[in-house]
């Protein structure tokens, strides 16, 4: 699965500006995520927008002292090009509706440059650019809890649905069961989730299904960790093994992670990818298992492993035992 946050957004399009023409005078989001890309643009290029139904309506947003300019003050109806920006397309439905409504405007087709940011395609009818090729499926920052992907998958509660406790919350007692009444919310997805995965004790199952009660979270099902106590589960260091399994024996197609040692660890013993909202990246199982490496690399332990392994690739399995033997003649100590 394919994702997109806000800064590849951001990162794709500083990439891209080369590609359009140099007389925009205006980009014009279309409504909602097209918005966001089209504020991108305009920051970045020092150019005027604004959404299309203002567009249509002969209106376009202000700017702030730092970015006013003569060529920000132009009139609307002396614009000698318009750049109408949606985030993606995919089928190109609301591109084609964009198109009609600009056509309605009576202003003149080549006064106006339709393009993406994100595409299955790299070419489309409806579009004259597509800044990046992302086939399906594919998922992005600014749609995660929206989208219906939600329903085949796992996701984490504390640090995904509500702020993680803090260590004077975290008390295993009064503190945290006023926390689990009174947590702040972070995300509310307007999809049904497929599977709840937390750490959080089974002891507290009331008191967590109470607040998904009342922020009006719908979901498949609640899988909680059954260990009597705080202190246990960090003795077992259950968190990622527990949501891993869970995880690996489900249906489910993603799994969304607060935590990155965490994300990489369920990617790693599920097999499955895992969307850690900490660095906003999708983990993949091969990923991880690179990431793991790397982190071993950092110990002398890890270091003399790696150079083991390169020798016998290198070498060969006869070629390694001799350069072994020839190191322990020599008195030193073959680690």
């Amino acid at each position: 699965m394919q994702y997109r946050s806000i800064a590849d957004m951001n990162a794709t399009i500083a990439k891209n500006l080369h590609r359009l023409p140099g007389d925009i005078d205006l980009v014009v989001g279309i409504p909602r995520s097209g918005i966001l890309a089209a504020n991108l643009v305009s920051l970045t290029a020092n150019i005027q927008m604004t959404d299309l139904d203002s567009f249509m309506a002969g209106k376009v947003f202000s700017c702030g002292i730092t970015k006013r300019s003569t060529l920000l003050e132009r009139p609307f109806d002396e614009m000698r090009r318009v750049l109408v920006l949606d985030d993606s397309i995919n089928g190109g439905s609301a591109m084609r509706e964009a198109r009609i409504k600009v056509a309605t405007a009576g202003i003149a087709r080549d006064k106006v440059i339709f393009a993406a940011v994100y595409g299955t395609y790299e070419r489309y009818e409806e579009a004259d650019l597509v800044f990046e090729v992302v086939p399906q499926p594919r998922l992005f920052q600014w749609n995660l809890m929206h989208h219906k992907f939600l329903e085949q998958s796992c996701v984490d509660i504390d640090g995904v649905l509500c702020l993680d406790p803090t260590n004077d919350e975290n008390d295993d007692g009064p503190a945290y069961l006023r926390f689990l009444a009174e947590a702040c919310p972070l995300h509310v997805p307007t999809r049904k989730i497929a599977s709840l995965v937390t750490s959080r004790l089974e002891k507290y199952r009331p008191q967590t299904e109470a607040w998904l009660a009342r922020r009006g979270i719908q979901y498949g099902e609640l899988v909680m960790l059954d260990l009597p106590s705080k202190e246990e589960r960090q003795r077992l260091a259950a968190h990622g093994r527990f949501k891993a399994d869970i995880y690996r024996r489900s249906d489910a197609i993603l799994f969304i992670e607060s935590e990155h040692d965490q994300a990489v660890n369920i990617a790693k013993l599920s097999g499955k990818p895992v969307l850690c909202l900490e660095t906003q990246e999708m983990i993949t199982p091969a990923s991880a298992l690179v990431r793991e490496r790397l982190k071993e690399a950092k110990t002398a332990e890890g270091r003399h492993a790696m150079l083991k392994a390169a020798a016998r690739v290198m070498l060969g399995e006869r070629g390694y035992e001799a350069l072994k033997s020839q190191v322990k003649k020599a008195g030193l100590i073959w680690q």
